[in-house]
């Protein structure tokens, strides 16, 4: 590896791991979508394999990482194990958890929302062998308000935590046996036709983008995370199909959307502000900053108490009862549970792929007329 290698090297889809090719161990990690560059050393010690992050490029550069690359090394050759030394704060914790290549891409994004927002903001500067039961506790009751997020954080914690353990950071997690703060009633609400019109309405009122990403959840019925992160590579103009990568779906599957021909003549008409995004304010990273243009829809279309997921529930209200099959609008909705659940979903592959495709249009169609 080279420097100018090392700076020629741009993000992809997924996680890299670049190794050094002259440190043996060395790695360069890139982030997807961001393209943030670090490097760690893998390892092994007492039999298992250790990974540990040495800095951020470019305040680490190539030779830098190359001499702690070989400091570490060489601590492993004296019988120390270099992980178990570290200072350990929570902020260094949290990127090293995030840094873990086995968690799903849209589910790292979450995570590191939550962790930034609401635990580095309480947590910083402090050592996370430090953190206590009192202090989660602490956290929590800070979001009382905020009774959702609470329930998030508290998952986000205790899987940091578990990890934790799992990585010999702390010797027992501060979250065991502290229950998820709230109850959560699960939403019933469903768009009616003229509330659906009406959103309709301030949505193509809105414009590009994020009225064009409002009219593509109703018509596609996918989540809004999916439609926000949408890439071009992942259109098929000919043949009408929205590819989903494991990565950015939910239950980690590969999950194809045909299109009907009115969210295609949407996605057509969209300018082409990337050559990676459909909806992307600088070219190199997806749409965010949703909830501020939410509330614009809210006065456009003055109807009350309701949320961007709740398209979906409408979309999947309304295939129904288009007379569409429940295994059908489960597909659409590439839920895995339900009619797929269990033994069923490890020998049914049948993807429904032209049920899908007339029930979309269907759905599509009936919007069209309702607005």
């Amino acid at each position: 590896m080279t420097v100018k290698k090392v700076e020629a090297i741009r993000p992809s889809r997924h996680r890299r791991e670049v190794p050094d090719g002259y440190v043996r161990g060395l790695y360069l990690v890139v982030q997807p979508i961001t393209g943030s560059k670090s490097w760690a050393v893998r390892y092994r010690y007492a039999g298992k394999t250790r990974k540990h992050t040495l800095g951020k490029y470019p305040v680490f550069g190539l030779k830098d990482a190359r001499d702690a690359a070989v400091k570490v090394l060489r601590a492993v050759s004296e019988g120390h194990d270099p992980e178990q030394r570290r200072p350990g704060s929570v902020e260094d914790a949290v990127a090293q958890f995030l840094d873990e290549k086995n968690y799903r891409l849209s589910w790292r994004r979450e995570a590191e929302r939550l962790l930034r927002v609401n635990v580095l903001s309480q947590w910083r500067g402090r050592k996370i062998a430090e953190i206590t039961r009192a202090d989660v506790k602490a956290l929590l009751s800070a979001l009382a308000e905020t009774p959702v997020v609470a329930n998030r954080v508290h998952s986000v914690v205790h899987t940091l935590f578990d990890w934790a353990v799992e990585n010999d950071l702390v010797a027992l997690s501060p979250v065991a046996g502290i229950k998820r703060p709230n109850r959560e009633t699960p939403r019933d609400r469903v768009l009616a036709d003229a509330e659906l019109r009406a959103v309709w309405l301030a949505a193509d009122k809105e414009g590009f983008p994020y009225g064009t990403i409002v009219q593509l959840l109703i018509l596609t019925g996918q989540r809004r995370g999916e439609v926000t992160g949408m890439a071009w590579s992942e259109i098929d103009f000919d043949s009408g199909i929205w590819t989903l990568p494991r990565e950015r779906v939910k239950n980690a599957r590969q999950h194809t959307v045909p299109l009907s021909r009115q969210a295609l003549e949407i996605i057509q008409k969209a300018p082409r502000i990337s050559d990676r995004y459909v909806f992307s304010a600088n070219g190199r990273s997806p749409l965010g900053g949703f909830s501020g243009r939410k509330a614009r829809l809210d006065q456009i279309a003055k109807i009350a108490s309701w949320t961007v997921h709740d398209l979906r529930r409408t979309v999947a209200s309304g295939l129904a009862k288009l007379g569409t099959d429940l295994a059908v609008i489960e597909k659409v909705l590439n839920h895995v549970s339900g009619s797929f659940a269990g033994i069923v979903g490890v020998y049914q592959r049948h993807e429904f792929s032209e049920e899908k495709r007339a029930a979309l249009q269907q759905w599509a169609d009936l919007v069209d007329r309702s607005v």
